[in-house]
């Protein structure tokens, strides 16, 4: 009896992992931040499996220089809760910026993965450089322009 096509799924051993350069210099931080959870979670690869952790390595540059559409500069918030009463805390984007130059491009990737302990591994491989020197050589990444 014939089964037809059948699809094969590889394991997270059988794949091996490469690590991409990205520039965030002048990119809109949506439009980055979806290419780079397309990396990470491995939907740029033929072999993709949903529920294996078959990603590869980004490195984000120039994380400080990410650019923001319309009025978002001004508007945008990043909230937190301190756990206390009365406790929910309210951060403008331009002063994030200045402190933690990399978050507004780490907070925008996790948003976009799935909210499982997959996305948690795959969050792991993502590094993210306010400036332009990264030490991340050694990974031998291969510098994509998107």
């Amino acid at each position: 009896m014939d089964k037809g096509n059948t699809t094969t799924f590889r394991s997270k051993e059988q794949v091996a992992k490469k690590w991409f350069l990205l520039d965030a210099q002048g990119k809109t931080l949506g439009r980055f931040a979806a290419e780079v959870a397309k990396i990470l979670r491995g939907k740029h690869r033929p072999d993709f499996t949903p529920f294996s952790d078959c990603g590869d390595g980004v490195i984000v540059i120039n994380a400080e220089k990410i650019a923001v559409t319309g009025p978002k500069k001004a508007r945008k918030n990043y909230r937190y809760y301190t756990g206390s009463m009365s406790g929910l805390r309210e951060v403008p984007y331009g002063t994030m910026i200045a402190r933690h130059p990399t978050f507004p491009v780490e907070h925008a990737v996790k948003g976009m993965l799935p909210k499982n302990r997959l996305a948690r591994q795959q969050m792991k491989r993502l590094r993210v450089f306010a400036g332009s020197e990264h030490g991340m050589s050694a990974q031998l990444p291969i510098i994509v322009n998107c």
